[in-house]
């Protein structure tokens, strides 16, 4: 398989996959769509709303927007998002204070609401991960294809919670790690685990031939150690000797 990258404009990608039949191509486009986690807002608790919207309306609109989502985010992460506003003003969510300084909200630019004089608005809304199995507002983008010649052209979008590249790229880990638990299940070894365990055993050769490096310098420091007394108590007995000799010659 060959992939040439077409177009690349914001959000947005195109490329052609060479020698790629359309199952493959639709298990990709399903796999990256419904497969990868993104963190979205679930729960928002209110503690003073008096702006002109219900809290359902802002939990609502607050859910459906996109969250950064950094790559090996784990399953059981929580992000809470907090804010405290009141008018005249508009609220953005980039007005949102986030508990992880590397998730946050990818479009600082959407508005929340509108609060008017005295109007105040507080909340604390907190994201988790999940797929576009369970909702929408999970899932990562839109892939589609189209077959040219005996071509493939994918024609990728991401909706802000990671570069476009990643939907199709941890579209692929999800496939793999798929694969990976129909192995075990039949009885074989990955190919990863066997990576794995081949990269842990050159690890600990590695750390092995350091032990004996290290101990065999440290032996040869000792021994230097050991020697350089012996050699001062040598050269201090020549001295003596030639002391003693010239003792005496004077004597005679």
């Amino acid at each position: 398989m060959k992939l040439v990258l077409d177009k690349k404009q914001g959000n947005r990608i195109e490329f052609i996959a060479k020698d790629v039949s359309t199952t493959m191509a639709n298990m990709f486009r399903r796999y990256s769509t419904s497969h990868v986690a993104v963190l979205a807002i679930e729960t928002v608790t209110f503690y003073d709303n008096t702006s002109a919207f219900w809290d359902e309306y802002i939990a609502h609109r607050l859910g459906l927007f996109p969250v950064l989502t950094p790559e090996n985010t784990p399953e059981s992460a929580e992000v809470i998002f907090t804010l405290d506003a009141e008018g005249p003003k508009v609220a953005y969510a980039s007005d949102l204070t986030s508990t992880d300084k590397e998730i946050t909200i990818a479009k600082g630019n959407i508005p929340i609401v509108t609060l008017g004089p005295n109007q105040h608005l507080r909340f604390e809304a907190k994201a988790v991960l999940a797929t576009g199995r369970k909702h929408a507002k999970f899932q990562a983008g839109l892939i589609s294809y189209g077959v040219e010649n005996d071509d493939i052209r994918f024609m990728v979008e991401s909706f802000f919670q990671m570069a476009p590249a990643d939907v199709l790229s941890r579209g692929c880990d999800e496939i793999l790690n798929d694969i990976e638990s129909i192995e075990e299940a039949l009885g074989k070894k990955s190919e990863k685990k066997k990576k794995a365990e081949k990269a842990e055993k050159a690890k600990a050769d590695k750390a092995e031939k350091a032990e004996k490096k290290s101990k065999k310098a440290k032996a040869a420091k000792e021994k230097s150690e050991e020697a350089e007394p012996k050699a001062e108590a040598k050269a201090e007995e020549k001295e003596e000797k030639k002391e003693e000799k010239k003792e005496d010659k004077k004597e005679e």
